[in-house]
């Protein structure tokens, strides 16, 4: 199945794609180089020209905007790429205590493919000031997760529920968790350094 096909049939028709992924051997890394990367970087290339090209948001100068689309971009693609592979690798180590089958490449398919809505909504960070309707899609992608987390990763009856919560609440922790920490031990540094870098590529004369 095509990338693009995929990213359709999971928006529009979810729990037909869900059986069709569930027949598919899964590969963790094949999955998120082949399919989750792409979007992330999509995401990345939309924020950086939504904040340095399209709104200003009060920012004056060419290397102020350039440094905050700069700062976005690198923001979307860290925390797409951290956030996935720990809400996997966490979703995959819980399955025991949930009598349920470990296996990672399940566990990345799951979490991947669940992701699809938020990512497209991540596209609208093109106009920065509608960014804010990409949580909506995020809600959506939550609704995938927890459609077919029991199938994937083989749950007993009786534990589907409590499974699927926690893999909720540990998804929106770790996305939560990683934006804050990122604005408060990583934006002051960042920006000093891509306006270094800036101001020694042009200095004045």
């Amino acid at each position: 199945m095509s990338f693009i096909d995929r990213i359709v049939y999971m928006i529009l028709t979810p729990k037909t794609e869900w059986e069709v992924i569930a027949a598919e051997e899964p590969d963790a890394d094949s999955i998120f180089i082949r399919y989750a990367l792409p979007l992330i970087i999509a995401s990345m290339a939309v924020a950086v020209i939504g904040y340095t090209f399209v709104w200003t948001g009060g920012v004056r100068g060419t290397d102020a905007l350039v440094t905050r689309g700069m700062y976005y971009g690198i923001e979307t693609a860290l925390i797409g790429t951290l956030g996935l592979w720990l809400t996997a690798v966490i979703v995959n180590a819980l399955a025991q205590y949930f009598g349920s089958e470990k296996n990672m490449g399940r566990s990345m398919q799951l979490v991947a493919y669940a992701m699809t809505p938020i990512w497209l909504g991540g596209l609208l960070m093109i106009y920065p000031p509608i960014g804010f309707i990409g949580i909506l899609f995020g809600f959506y992608g939550l609704y995938l997760l927890y459609l077919r987390l029991p199938q994937l990763m083989k749950t007993p009856q009786d534990n589907i529920v409590k499974y699927r919560l926690i893999s909720i609440v540990i998804l929106l922790d770790i996305y939560i968790g990683l934006g804050i920490l990122f604005r408060m031990f990583i934006w002051d540094a960042m920006t000093n350094f891509l306006t270094h870098v800036l101001i020694n590529a042009h200095p004045l004369k």
